[in-house]
């Protein structure tokens, strides 16, 4: 026991002070992506032909505007579109903070600003900083999943925000939902969601969860949780870091003291 002691003092302090502080991701992270403006003049279309998901729309076939549209939503955050580029037009940043309380909010283009204003749709006040979830992998991977799970260890330490995972949907504030909704998970998920009482809130984590992702075209699949219940939160990602994660759950959480949700960074 003493040695146990003596190695955690020798640790020292592990949590990080976050959202004060912001975590320094790996180089090689893909995070938010960044259209460069004036993109795509000769009207090149390698980056929609190198996305396996779809998730690039050239504006030009839209009713006005030049360049790239890349819906996040769709995204797996893979890169090929970046390394299919000629002109280098898109790029992804190491900016974790790529959640949106509307679908729309994940469409990016040249004119996205760097961090919108991602606050909830509707008033949460009464969820401020004690926030229980039931997570349910609705047919995910278990990537999506996994990076949950991660939340609660020394790092991240979501329970000192009030935050929680708990086993039972009738002691939770709301539903963290991964995977691409399977047909044989549709009936899981809405018993799930009925047995959360209200008011509650709901997270759509990972891509699969936000549109479908891979699985989008699946008539096995429902093209995310927005076909069958609301969401409060869209986090992209395949799968999100486990820091877009609790910054999603903070924007909720602590909607009225999270400067990052309110005004950017």
């Amino acid at each position: 026991m003493l040695g146990i002691i003596k190695e955690r003092i020798h640790q020292g302090f592990r949590t990080l002070n976050y959202p004060h502080a912001l975590p320094t991701l790996s180089a090689r992270y893909r995070g938010k992506p960044v259209i460069a403006a004036g993109a795509c003049p000769t009207g090149c279309t390698a980056c929609q032909q190198a996305c396996p998901t779809q998730a690039i729309c050239l504006q030009g076939q839209r009713e006005q505007g030049e360049g790239i549209a890349l819906d996040t939503g769709r995204c797996l955050f893979c890169g090929a579109c970046a390394q299919a580029c000629p002109r280098q037009a898109i790029t992804f940043t190491r900016e974790h903070r790529v959640a949106s309380p509307t679908r729309e909010g994940l469409i990016i283009t040249n004119t996205s600003p760097a961090l919108p204003k991602r606050t909830a749709t509707r008033d949460l006040a009464m969820f401020a900083r004690s926030l229980k979830f039931r997570q349910v992998s609705a047919g995910g991977c278990g990537a999506c999943e996994a990076d949950c799970n991660v939340l609660g260890t020394l790092s991240y330490d979501m329970a000192h925000f009030g935050l929680d995972f708990v086993a039972s949907p009738r002691h939770a504030d709301g539903l963290v939902v991964t995977g691409a909704v399977s047909e044989n998970m549709r009936a899981a998920l809405l018993d799930t969601y009925a047995a959360t009482p209200e008011p509650r809130v709901v997270l759509a984590v990972g891509s699969c969860a936000c549109s479908g992702g891979l699985f989008a075209t699946s008539n096995e699949c429902h093209n995310g949780v927005a076909s069958l219940l609301p969401v409060d939160m869209y986090v992209p990602g395949c799968p999100p870091n486990p820091w877009s994660i609790l910054d999603a759950m903070l924007c909720i959480a602590w909607h009225k003291r999270f400067p990052h949700a309110e005004k950017g960074a």
